[in-house]
């Protein structure tokens, strides 16, 4: 279950990257009107959040079977 939680986040952060990498360094999303950019930064925001959650299930579920 922890593994799945560490990809999740690197996913989440390697999304993030490509996202600033395209917003601030290329200017993608200024000469692209049509690329739903809000989107994807609301999905790379729940990424972060649900890796986030899923570590911190993965700690309580350890240590639920660490006290059985």
């Amino acid at each position: 279950m922890q593994v799945t939680s560490i990809m999740s986040l690197a996913a989440a952060s390697t999304s993030a990257g490509v996202t600033i990498l395209y917003a601030r360094d290329l200017h993608y999303y200024n000469a692209t009107p049509h690329f739903p950019c809000k989107r994807l930064q609301i999905s790379i925001t729940l990424a972060f959040i649900s890796g986030f959650l899923l570590a911190v299930s993965s700690h309580v579920m350890f240590w639920l079977m660490a006290s059985v």
